[in-house]
């Protein structure tokens, strides 16, 4: 009896040993998950998947099929201080955020306007650059419309999602949604829209001599706006591309990128 209360005594000390192992090795399970970083993420697999649209002058394709631009330039840099390379992944302007919690891209980085809207629904940086909403239209009718009430019964190409489309709606325009803001332009060029809302850096590069759109002119500025990055809420990778512009800001690398693609006089200083 005394052998069988020893033995039932050994069963019970052995048992409690393994499920305080098991505690131990879930805690230290638990740790190693809370201390996991989305930069930790990053840096595992090696890239930072960036979402883009076409959008010259900030990412676009040169002839051989590669992203470039002052954002894709920009974003190779960032990628390169992280110790990782940059991948771009053209997406649904209107499904950024999705895209974002999805982890099918590790940040939005595609002269995107500081609304209210994204920096809520995610972790955004500093601004870099200054930007508005313009209109865009045929040279031939940019007089005949001088103010915001004169264009009311005019018909808007905007992309869907963009701070172009809530500008529009803000002021009561009749728009029709498209899948970019290169596609925008290309609806009045075609005379399917009778005018579009894009951004002012945009419409800069892309529109006048010596462009694809030399019949088409930038009229009425309907807002200003500031540029950042945006990443997963509770990124820590936020903290170091804003200490990456600091640095480029001080050692003259943004200025040389920014005068690169003309956009040097829209930096915030």
């Amino acid at each position: 009896m005394k052998k069988k209360l020893i033995a039932l005594m050994l069963i019970a000390v052995f048992m409690l040993s393994l499920a305080a192992c098991g505690s131990k090795e879930e805690k230290k399970d638990s740790d190693t998950k809370k201390e996991s970083t989305d930069f930790d993420y990053i840096k595992e697999k090696g890239k930072l998947v960036v979402g883009i649209t076409d959008f010259a002058p900030m990412d676009y394709k040169d002839g051989d099929g590669k992203w470039i631009g002052f954002d894709a330039d920009l974003a190779r840099a960032f990628a390169k201080e992280l110790g990782v390379e940059a991948e771009f992944m053209e997406i649904e302007w209107d499904n950024k955020v999705l895209e974002l919690d999805g982890k099918t891209v590790d940040c939005i980085w595609n002269g995107m306007t500081l609304t209210a809207e994204v920096t809520s629904a995610m972790n955004c940086s500093k601004a870099y650059l200054n930007n508005a909403q313009v209109v865009v239209m045929k040279k031939s009718e940019a007089e005949k419309y001088p103010d915001i009430n004169s264009l009311k019964a005019l018909s808007f190409a905007v992309e869907s999602g963009s701070s172009g489309a809530k500008v529009a709606e803000d002021n009561g325009l009749k728009t029709t949604p498209v899948d970019s803001q290169a596609a925008a332009l290309m609806e009045v060029a075609a005379g399917t829209s009778d005018a579009a809302i894009i951004d002012s850096l945009m419409a800069a590069a892309m529109i006048g001599e010596g462009t694809s759109y030399t019949d088409l002119t930038y009229t009425i500025s309907l807002n200003s706006e500031e540029y950042g990055v945006g990443f997963r809420k509770g990124s820590n990778v936020t903290e170091k591309l804003n200490a990456f512009f600091d640095k480029i800001k001080n050692d003259g690398t943004l200025t040389t990128l920014a005068e690169k693609y003309k956009v040097q006089a829209a930096l915030i200083k």
